[in-house]
């Protein structure tokens, strides 16, 4: 099949886009290879990728409508993982505006590109577990109420669930939505709590726990994350005909781990103690 990957310089736009060249998979990738962290992390990534014949970039930004539909391989597509999106939740405090260009019109461009293409493919898109907001408890259930967002870029992904929902009853274009939780691994992104503790830890230098530590997260390794996906995207049936062609899915590890033992993770491979 021939997959286009939006976000495909990213640790999981990468990653996905790796398995699916090894499995024998045509990859058209599009990234606008911003500087919200380190770019050329994101060019290393994508360096990987091009060893391959069988890989093809595109340098673009996906809420460019316009460019996205005059994409040259668009009527070839099979199935689309869109997973460009503007991450972070501290940084939406900053640049709330890049959130809604990159998560939400960017989102709207690609079911756009859904809609216009010649093989109306399947599209497979990065949701969040934040979309869960500070109420839900594990087992994390896809039917909870996810209509009270503690951040922008929480009610960015919940927008873009709607969305999908939307076009689907409207156009019957098929779609699944992936609830990633807190994906973590080689070649990940510094921004996040376990590279950016870990720095600090090194350097000596203090790290900032908020809440007394007394908060949860649930964690998926990149290569669990990487099979759920994979799972989803290479399968032949996926929708019973009758049925809304929209679903979401949780990828996680369902075992939410204390932010405390989380930091005596990394002291324990690092063999320095945190600075709080």
């Amino acid at each position: 099949m021939k997959f286009l990957v939006t976000g495909v310089a990213g640790f999981i736009g990468s990653s996905i886009s790796k398995a699916l060249l090894d499995a024998g998979h045509d990859v058209i990738g599009i990234d606008n290879l911003n500087a919200y962290y380190d770019v050329a992390l994101k060019q290393e990534r994508l360096h990987r990728l091009q060893a391959s014949k069988a890989f093809q970039f595109h340098k673009m930004n996906v809420a460019d409508h316009e460019a996205l539909l005059a994409l040259p391989e668009r009527d070839s597509i099979d199935r689309v993982i869109h997973l460009a999106a503007q991450a972070g939740v501290r940084y939406s405090l900053e640049n709330p505006f890049a959130y809604a260009e990159s998560n939400m019109t960017g989102h709207l461009a690609v079911l756009e590109f859904c809609r216009r293409a010649a093989k109306a493919p399947l599209l497979i898109y990065a949701s969040s577990s934040s979309v869960y907001g500070d109420d839900a408890v594990a087992p994390f259930s896809e039917d909870a109420n996810v209509d009270r967002p503690v951040s922008l870029y929480a009610a960015t992904k919940r927008a873009d669930e709607l969305m999908s929902q939307a076009y689907a009853k409207l156009y019957d274009i098929r779609q699944i939505g992936v609830r990633f939780f807190t994906v973590y691994g080689p070649w990940g992104r510094p921004d996040m709590a376990y590279w950016s503790f870990t720095d600090r830890i090194l350097r000596g230098e203090t790290i900032r726990v908020f809440n007394g530590g007394k908060m949860k997260r649930d964690f998926t390794f990149i290569e669990d994350a990487i099979a759920g996906l994979m799972a989803i995207a290479t399968r032949r049936a996926i929708f019973v005909e009758g049925e809304l062609a929209h679903k979401l899915y949780n990828i996680g590890h369902n075992q939410p781990v204390s932010l405390m033992d989380f930091i005596a993770t990394i002291e324990a491979a690092t063999g320095q103690k945190a600075r709080m």
